[in-house]
């Protein structure tokens, strides 16, 4: 490993800091304080001197605060004053010492996204604490097991969406397996200067009210778009193509480490240098498209765990998923760090620069993608197995609202391939489809096969059940792939070390990501946790498969805390593990789980307002020798 620069050294103090951001005629452009990794022209992260060290022990206070962005004032929830919070920086093997204290009205929280922790250190109220009210302190403690680069966040209420959310590295306990000269964290998020309860209420009342860029009798007089067939049929299914992003650029200012694109935050580096970029979507409700024009990026980290180097142009990143990315700028001159959200209502941007005072070109923003009927699993002539000819009295022209136990003719006992009653194993039973017994699962690592959706569409609280669900792991997602550029895949990703010791998973379970449009309810298997379903049971150590089916129209960030995801992408025994994975529309992903920690888990999609909504449930792990008493 090279050794590393170290051009920003200690933490400034405010007095420093103003004077020097005034000496450098920026104070004009930076409208709050910012923590030292975050503010413009930084020159780079100082990571610690490796060795033995005390506990290492971090302060944080989370507060209503005043700050601007973008210009405009605004009352934020900071941790130590700013947004986002401060870095914190730990070495892997380290005893941590955390103490959170409270100085707002209502109760708060921070989990530790991705860090494998005690489940009484996790940080969901509710769930694995009480939370932390105020005027209390609340000491985190715990050993870190793992090194990356990783984020926290309040999991209370809406309070992520207003600003309590900042980033953590680990380094590893030995020798960085990445070279790298030089390094920046870049924190892309999502603000809105309304209450995001009142956000909330809106989605509840009109779930496209954020959506300013439906089609429109012009653009279909043009040719844009879905021709009119499709449109007629996207209309009898009371959908809209357009939907990509439930809060949206209309109200939202994207941000890149806390500034607005026109405050250009702006990072350092030398011509010929290797810079790691430690990419964390923090946003509440965004996915977020990055390039940089002129720049190949390779991909060295996914969620903090290295994998393979793969060189890519673009990358998707999903809220709450960190990759981490090398570039190797050669020349003297500017570079724009272009993070497009996926819907192209707007974008969060920063510059890569040798100096002060340069920037690159903005890149004009793409126009948002439509989706079709393959992204709804509705695509008939690319639906794999799938005979149609023997689908008796199927009648796709007459779908009313697409409610499946409506479809009249839909013979689902008729299907070919889809005989419930001869699915080994198969119980329907508890949380959607429970496959227990189920003899003969696929060994580790192989890629879920087309299945045509079955019975149970799961109530009204799923109101669009594709008619066939498959892997698009190899799909880099709605709106990208088709302009040259190479753009990551899940099917890219094989972690760095081989998993050894990984016999076929014991158990499937299944779980169906379920949702109404119209009435903007979200769930699992058609069950808000309101509903207050069992939890999911899994022993300790054991092996088991989760498959999800996304019966929706949207891409669902789906988080489990307290264990790794192993991504099943055909690459075993190099599977990458992902604390949090995009699951798209129609899809069907499964992942290996061998949990090592009993406790109750949450798991959830972390749109914030989907979750808010009920589409979170809790893992239950248990000791081997207590599980079967308490199920």
């Amino acid at each position: 490993m090279k050794k590393k620069l170290t051009l920003e050294t200690a933490p400034l103090s405010r007095r420093t800091f103003l004077h020097q951001a005034a000496a450098f005629g920026l104070l004009a452009g930076i409208k709050h304080l910012l923590p030292a990794y975050a503010r413009p022209l930084t020159g780079g992260l100082t990571p610690p001197v490796a060795g033995s060290r005390p506990p290492t022990v971090y302060e944080l206070t989370i507060a209503e605060t005043g700050l601007r962005f973008g210009g405009r004032h605004a009352r934020a929830t900071t941790i130590n004053g700013t947004v986002p919070g401060p870095l914190l920086r730990f070495r892997e093997g380290e005893e941590v010492v955390l103490k959170v204290t409270n100085r707002l009205k209502e109760d708060t929280s921070i989990h530790w996204h991705g860090l494998l922790v005690p489940f009484n250190m996790d940080g969901v109220p509710g769930v694995s604490f009480p939370g932390i009210r105020p005027g209390e302190t609340f000491t985190y403690r715990f050993a870190l097991r793992q090194s990356g680069t990783y984020w926290y966040h309040s999991h209370s209420g809406l309070q992520e969406q207003t600003g309590v959310y900042g980033p953590i590295i680990v380094d590893p306990a030995g020798d960085d397996p990445v070279a790298y000269d030089r390094e920046h964290v870049v924190v892309l998020s999502d603000w809105t200067f309304e209450d995001p309860h009142r956000v909330l209420r809106k989605l509840r009342k009109m779930p496209g009210y954020y959506n300013f860029q439906r089609q429109t009798l012009l653009g279909l007089l043009r040719g844009e778009d879905l021709s009119l067939r499709d449109r007629l049929r996207w209309g009898r299914m009371r959908m809209d193509a357009t939907d990509l992003a439930d809060v949206t650029g209309a109200t939202y200012t994207y941000l890149m480490n806390g500034l607005a694109p026109e405050d250009n935050w702006t990072a350092l580096f030398r011509p010929g240098e290797r810079v790691r970029l430690r990419f964390i979507n923090a946003g509440a409700g965004s996915f977020f498209d990055v390039r940089i024009p002129g720049l190949p990026l390779t991909i060295v980290q996914a969620d903090g765990q290295n994998v393979q180097p793969v060189t890519v142009d673009e990358f998707r990143i999903g809220i709450a998923e960190t990759y981490d990315v090398i570039v190797e700028p050669r020349e003297d001159r500017a570079y724009t760090i272009f993070a497009e959200s996926m819907d192209r209502s707007g974008y969060a941007r920063g510059t890569l620069a040798p100096r002060e005072g340069l920037q690159a070109p903005v890149p004009e923003q793409r126009r948002r993608p439509a989706r079709s009927m393959a992204d709804m699993g509705m695509d008939h002539g690319n639906m794999q197995g799938m005979d149609h000819g023997n689908m008796p009295g199927m009648d796709h022209g007459n779908m009313p609202g697409m409610d499946h136990g409506n479809m009249p003719g839909m013979d689902h006992g008729n299907m070919p391939g889809m005989d419930h009653g001869n699915m080994p194993g198969m119980d329907h039973e508890g949380h959607g489809m429970q496959m227990g017994a189920m003899a003969g699962l696929a060994p580790p690592g192989t890629l879920p096969p087309a299945v045509p959706h079955g019975e149970d569409t799961h109530g009204p609280g799923n109101a669009a059940v594709p008619m066939m669900t498959r892997s698009r792991l190899h799909e880099p997602g709605i709106g990208l792939g088709n302009d040259g550029r190479r753009v990551l895949v899940y099917t890219d990703l094989k972690s760095m070390e081989p998993t050894i010791d990984m016999p076929p998973p014991t158990r499937e379970i299944e779980l169906h990501l379920t949702g109404n449009m119209e009435r903007y309810m979200w769930s699992i298997d058609g069950k808000a946790y309101s509903e207050a379903p069992e939890p999911i049971r899994i022993e300790k150590g054991e092996r088991v498969r989760i498959t999800f089916v996304n019966d929706t129209m949207m891409e669902h960030p789906m988080h489990l805390h307290g264990m790794w995801m192993m991504l099943e992408n055909g690459h075993f025994p190099h599977l990458p593990r992902k604390h949090t994975l995009i699951v798209k529309p129609a899809e069907r992903l499964s992942v290996l789980v061998v949990p090592d920690e009993t406790g109750p888990w949450v798991f959830h999609c972390h749109i914030l307002y989907h979750m808010d909504m009920g589409m979170f449930r809790v893992v239950e792990v248990t000791e081997p020798a207590t599980a079967e008493v308490s199920q």
